[in-house]
């Protein structure tokens, strides 16, 4: 059994694609782990910029967690929208496309794309970090730990949307069932203790406050509270994952994850003003999350404690799956319209988007390297992507509303997309100005820069299209026959193999060796008559003609390739067909036993051949005999 199939699995036929799609119980893990995970560090965001507030800070936990949640919920509305006008999935850049224009498309996929690669960055490290304070000797190997678990997850998604989510189901509920158990937990003792409930154990005191609350820092805290909204997005981008009815399970799907997260956002804000649980200071001794005070002051640090935070920290090592979900299928649709490479079309072994899934983990690799795994930096670039397609996408269904007003209820649609825009937008305009100075800039040039790319990717392609398309017919005229080049370094089945393709292809051979001085190869010159010229006649051949060079500075290329160009020069109503002996390894090993100079003359020619030039390869390979070169293979006499 071969390494590809025990790392990936069998491969899958096209045929088989149905077998993979998913519903909303599998399709929760899948696309909803990076919204349900904002529940752990969303919150604690928001409670953080209100440290100075001290005590106080906690009554403006739950006003602000209702405004969070009143924005989540016009978000949401509109999404089911979009999932319904747009069952072919593509979310903001889909929804910008046909309503917005061209322009406004790649600017919300950039910023999907910029979101999905933070995601992935910023919850291996969060996950991490989680783990490492519960085993603190895994401090010195963080970005080991990082690189180890975004390899998993790569090698998970690899292996099929569907084999994903069956491992990440588990955990994703374990999650939900324990955390909302615990929290309604809460809320009955806050019940039942007429709104006085007394922690099971000890919490950090609360600071004095050291600043008044201004409507700047309370709108900062909102900002910062807005990254629990983060990942909402997932599954309007990938309707197709879902079994028919398509749209239906979407739609399941994503109101299983907002009301998941809605709840949980709720009950943490209300519980965290119940026992006055604030944020602590992150990094600095006795920092507790806010959700281990949570866990700790409904019901202790025993084994439900530990249960929970465990399923809190395996769900934000796992919640990068999201973008794992998306970013190849944005990815694959900007491919289709000719902003990215076309390799992003194709689908692997699996079924699944493989090159978006490598390309993911390479550029989130790239960023836990230079960041050592610690990530805080990016955390204040996270929300914003999100927000900024967010926005698109409310915008853009606010014109798909107006251009279908006739239509039953679409004003009342339309008026709900409208609200949705002016929310988005506003938030994000407070998150860009919040989050400016601590480095809100470098996403906007990541988005800057990623739009040049599918500019320049699409000029590129505009290229081609315009130098390559003809609409004229096969018109064959009087044509001379090409002229036909072997270059040979000694003689050899090799050689001799490519020596009688030539002459198969063309009536005038010629045959160039390079004498380099510092190779142990000898000069044809002297045997050229009796290995070829003699059995040519024979044959009823033309000759070939052997053209030796020498090369004084010992280089074997560009002596050929000077030829070559200058035969091209001499005859310029002939191709000139290069026939290049190639030595196929029967190892992979082999490889570092041999010069490759077959491999480098075909590149040089590729990239320096003008239009004359035809590059054909004569194979031969070092497997079992194969029949057909046994013929060829005899002793040197």
């Amino acid at each position: 059994m071969s390494l590809g199939r025990i790392l990936l699995g069998r491969r899958l036929r096209t045929s088989e694609s149905d077998d993979q799609l998913i519903g909303p119980w599998i399709g929760v893990p899948v696309l909803g782990l990076d919204a349900l995970a904002s529940a752990a560090y969303g919150p604690e965001a928001m409670l953080t910029v209100m440290m100075p507030l001290g005590a106080g800070a906690v009554h403006y936990g739950v006003p602000l967690a209702l405004s969070i949640a009143a924005v989540l919920t016009v978000v949401f509305l509109s999404y089911r929208q979009t999932i319904a006008a747009y069952p072919n999935g593509g979310g903001a850049y889909s929804v910008a496309k046909e309503n917005l224009g061209e322009r406004a498309a790649l600017f919300a996929a950039a910023a999907l794309a910029v979101d999905y690669v933070l995601n992935v960055a910023v919850a291996i490290a969060a996950g991490v970090g989680a783990l490492v304070s519960i085993f603190p000797a895994l401090l010195p190997h963080t970005l080991s730990v990082c690189l180890v678990l975004l390899g998993l997850l790569t090698l998970l998604n690899l292996r099929g949307v569907r084999a994903a989510g069956l491992v990440f189901a588990t955990p994703t509920w374990l999650f939900v069932v324990c955390l909302l158990g615990v929290l309604t937990c809460g809320v009955v003792k806050l019940v039942l203790s007429d709104g006085q409930p007394a922690p099971v154990v000890a919490l950090p005191p609360l600071s004095a406050a050291v600043q008044l609350a201004t409507p700047w820092l309370l709108l900062h805290a909102f900002a910062s509270g807005c990254t629990a909204m983060t990942g909402v997005e997932a599954v309007s981008n990938a309707v197709p994952i879902f079994r028919p009815d398509t749209v239906k399970n979407a739609r399941r799907t994503l109101t299983m994850i907002v009301v998941i997260l809605l709840c949980l956002l709720l009950l943490e804000a209300t519980l965290a003003r119940a026992y006055h649980i604030g944020a602590t200071t992150p990094g600095e001794p006795g920092f507790q999350s806010l959700l281990s005070q949570l866990v700790a002051a409904v019901v202790g640090r025993g084994f439900l404690y530990n249960l929970t935070l465990g399923s809190v920290v395996a769900v934000l090592c796992m919640s990068a799956n999201t973008s794992f979900a998306d970013f190849p299928r944005i990815c694959r649709i900007l491919a289709q319209d000719k902003w990215l490479p076309e390799t992003f079309v194709h689908r692997g072994r699996r079924l699944a988007f493989s090159h978006g899934i490598l390309v993911l983990s390479a550029l989130s690799g790239i960023l836990l390297i230079v960041f050592g795994g610690i990530t805080d930096a990016l955390i204040p670039l996270f929300a914003i992507g999100a927000f900024l397609a967010f926005t698109m996408s409310q915008a853009g269904m606010v014109v798909h509303g107006w251009r279908r007003r006739h239509e039953r209820r679409a004003r009342q649609r339309m008026a709900l997309n409208v609200l949705g825009a002016v929310a988005t937008g506003a938030t994000t305009l407070v998150i860009l100005v919040a989050k400016l100075h601590e480095g809100a800039w470098v996403s906007l040039l990541i988005i800057a820069l990623m739009l040049l790319g599918f500019v320049g990717t699409r000029r590129h392609y505009s290229f081609v299209a315009r130098v390559t398309s003809t609409s004229a017919s096969l018109e064959l005229g009087p044509a001379r026959p090409p002229l036909a080049v072997v270059p040979l370094r000694r003689w050899d089945a090799v050689a001799l193999k490519a020596i009688r393709l030539a002459l198969q292809l063309a009536p005038d051979v010629i045959c160039v060796q390079v004498l380099t001085g510092d190779r142990s190869v000898d000069d044809l010159r002297p045997r050229w008559d009796l290995l070829v010229t003699r059995p040519a006649k024979q044959g009823k051949f033309k000759p070939p003609e052997l053209v030796v060079l020498s090369s004084e500075y010992r280089s074997l290329f560009k002596p050929l390739l000077d030829y070559i160009d200058e035969l091209a020069r001499t005859h310029p109503d002939r191709q000139v067909a290069v026939i290049v002996p190639d030595l196929v390894e029967r190892r992979w090993y082999h490889a570092f036993l041999h010069n490759h100079s077959a491999a480098l003359i075909k590149a040089l020619l590729l990239a320096r051949g003008g239009p004359q030039t035809v590059v054909v390869s004569a194979p031969w390979y070092l497997r079992d005999w194969l029949p057909e070169q046994q013929h060829l293979a005899r002793p040197a006499e």
